[in-house]
């Protein structure tokens, strides 16, 4: 299936960069090597390093996307994917390092017609060792979309990670992409995997294409601090269940149950979650476009895409 799969799809690797000359110096030989016959893209972010010096001189065969402005994650990587000709596109964060062969498993799940994404296994390398990723699991409780790590045992996925993971081209550019309300960063790619779903399609976990994946030296830990990641992840997350939610069940418990949620965090002293919330409320403007834009492709409900707890 392998060898039939590697035939039939033309193939571009798309790293997004921003400020890593280092991790590209380290890792895009990996990269390169895993995948010699497919298209390489850099999207550079307006780096202020010298990635794309290092990229003309050291690695010519890459392509090299120059944004002049800074455009987020979600942004810098729609440059990439609008610049590839591959029927998949394989988005590798420049802190990720492919092992040899981790290719042919993604592209023999793209036979099925109906597979819009496929995930990697991640090898995730933190400060306490090595931690197997990839797959993730979640449900809605309470009008609340509440995710976590998975077993790496099975195929099926609620989402696959930006950072390591593969897309039939066609679907990317018909739902639109990743959505740069997100930046600039967190839950794009659960977002764009929970559209996919939505319209009625498959995405699921492949444990047999492995990469490396080195969250220490990434830019998101290097540039911002642990509270900004933390208020971005909550902010992100309001504007995830706003844009996506269409149950009116779910948004009644939606509504019942934040304003319990806020006061739990007020008297908790989790005010990022307060400052995260408020956020997001100023971003309601943005929100409801997007929304309108997503609910083009729905096909199915958020129960019917998504197992419901009380």
């Amino acid at each position: 299936m392998a060898n039939s799969a590697k035939k039939s799809f033309t193939v571009s690797v798309i790293l997004p960069n921003w400020n890593g000359e280092h991790l590209l110096a380290k890792n895009l030989p990996s990269v390169l090597e895993a995948a010699p016959t497919a298209e390489i893209i850099v999207a550079d972010d307006a780096s202020k390093d010298a990635s794309v010096e290092l990229l003309r001189k050291k690695f010519p065969s890459v392509i090299v996307i120059e944004n002049k402005r800074q455009r987020g994650f979600a942004g810098n990587v729609n440059s990439g994917v609008a610049r590839a000709k591959g029927d998949i596109v394989v988005l590798l964060n420049t802190d990720v390092r492919p092992n040899k062969g981790f290719l042919e498993p993604l592209l023999a799940r793209f036979l099925d017609p109906h597979v819009a994404a496929v995930g990697c296994l991640e090898e995730s390398h933190d400060l306490g060792g090595v931690i197997l990723r990839g797959r993730g699991v979640a449900r809605w409780i309470k009008g609340y979309f509440i995710h976590t790590k998975g077993e790496v045992t099975k195929s099926d996925t609620a989402w696959v990670a930006g950072g390591s993971s593969a897309f039939r081209k066609s679907v990317w550019n018909e739902l639109g992409g990743m959505d740069t309300i997100y930046n600039p960063f967190y839950w794009e790619d659960i977002d764009l995997s929970y559209q996919m779903q939505k319209a009625g399609l498959r995405i699921v976990f492949e444990r047999k294409s492995v990469v490396g994946h080195y969250h220490e030296e990434g830019k998101i830990k290097t540039s911002f601090t642990p509270s900004d990641i933390t208020r971005i992840a909550y902010r992100n997350q309001f504007i995830f269940l706003w844009k996506n939610i269409s149950d009116p069940g779910l948004w009644v418990a939606h509504c019942v149950w934040t304003p319990i949620r806020l006061v739990q965090a007020l008297i908790q002293g989790d005010f990022l979650m307060l400052q995260g919330y408020f956020e997001a409320i100023m971003k309601l403007p943005a929100v409801w476009p997007s929304r309108k834009r997503a609910s083009r492709h729905w096909r199915l409900t958020d129960a019917a895409t998504l197992p419901q707890s009380d």
